[in-house]
């Protein structure tokens, strides 16, 4: 790939989830998202230990599956997921990160990858986590006209079909509409709904 600026888009795609997730109350952890079977307490979990998690495998001790293990929400959720954003970012702050092997044992047993993939992984999975959050809590969603171009590219190499499948990483891909938005083809490429809840 030709993105050479990931560590910076990275950053604010993770520092934009924050802004959405700081509109959740506690009237909102029990509602649907568009992660199915999920509640907002389900996916907010999932953000908070994905992020350390990667933190965890950008640092060298990926391969311990108990970092990606999700645990109950923390009492104070909301301060709890900027201090996961913060280490991730922090981890993500090294000069030799997109040259390091990240252990990613969610793509499957003894997995691997550059940092480089990584990091791209983690960007598009919060373009599209930061939108599940913000439809659940009905709140506005903007995807960065800097990250569209990034976006698409990345999800060009994400598997499709019975190779998606096999992996638990990324939901099904769904059918896209003919003059889709740039965002509606993220979504759609990684099995959400871009009319959800409709």
């Amino acid at each position: 790939m030709t993105i050479t600026d990931i560590q910076d888009l990275n950053r604010r795609a993770v520092d934009y989830s924050v802004e959405i997730v700081n509109h959740l109350t506690p009237d909102h952890l029990d509602r649907p998202t568009p992660c199915s079977d999920w509640t907002v307490t389900d996916l907010l979990a999932h953000m908070t230990i994905q992020h350390r998690g990667f933190a965890a495998a950008a640092c060298g001790n990926g391969a311990d599956l108990d970092v990606w293990k999700v645990q109950p929400l923390a009492a104070d959720p909301l301060r709890d997921y900027a201090d996961a954003v913060a280490e991730v970012t922090a981890a993500y702050d090294q000069p030799d990160i997109l040259e390091r092997t990240f252990d990613l044992p969610e793509f499957g047993p003894g997995a691997q990858a550059p940092g480089a993939f990584a990091l791209q992984v983690h960007f598009i999975d919060y373009v599209v986590h930061a939108w599940d959050i913000a439809r659940a809590l009905h709140v506005p969603y903007h995807l960065a006209d800097d990250f569209i171009a990034p976006s698409l590219e990345i999800i060009a190499v994400i598997p499709t079909g019975e190779a998606r499948k096999a992996s638990t990483a990324f939901a099904t891909e769904l059918p896209s509409t003919p003059g889709a938005s740039p965002l509606d083809r993220i979504l759609t490429h990684l099995g959400r709904n871009p009319a959800w809840p409709n």
